[in-house]
């Protein structure tokens, strides 16, 4: 299941999580990130409660995007232990993100 985190709940939900993250940094005017957005979807319901998987709005929550230098969207953040351990940039597919994924297992 994907979640909406917001610049409120960020260090809470993605910084102090117990499980690896990956965070979804989309706007809904976004035609890459719509079709980065069922991807997501699939490899969380495939890694079920491994990895927490999160939603940001960057048009709702700028500080967040701002904080973790976010100039184009799609853009997608790995976390472990409260650190960002990858970034990805643009639309990219399972196969690209699958091996990032388990890296943080």
């Amino acid at each position: 299941m994907v979640v909406d985190v917001s610049d409120q709940n960020f260090e809470s939900e993605v910084i102090k999580s117990a499980v690896p993250v990956l965070v979804d940094l989309w706007a809904p005017w976004c035609g890459p990130c719509r079709m980065v957005g069922p991807v997501i979807e699939k490899l969380a319901e495939e890694y079920g409660d491994k990895v927490k998987f999160f939603k940001l709005n960057v048009d709702e929550n700028q500080q967040t995007a701002a904080k973790y230098s976010v100039m184009s969207i799609p853009t997608l953040l790995f976390f472990k232990n409260g650190e960002r351990a990858d970034t990805v940039v643009g639309a990219v597919s399972e196969q690209t993100l699958k091996p990032k994924l388990d890296a943080l297992l």
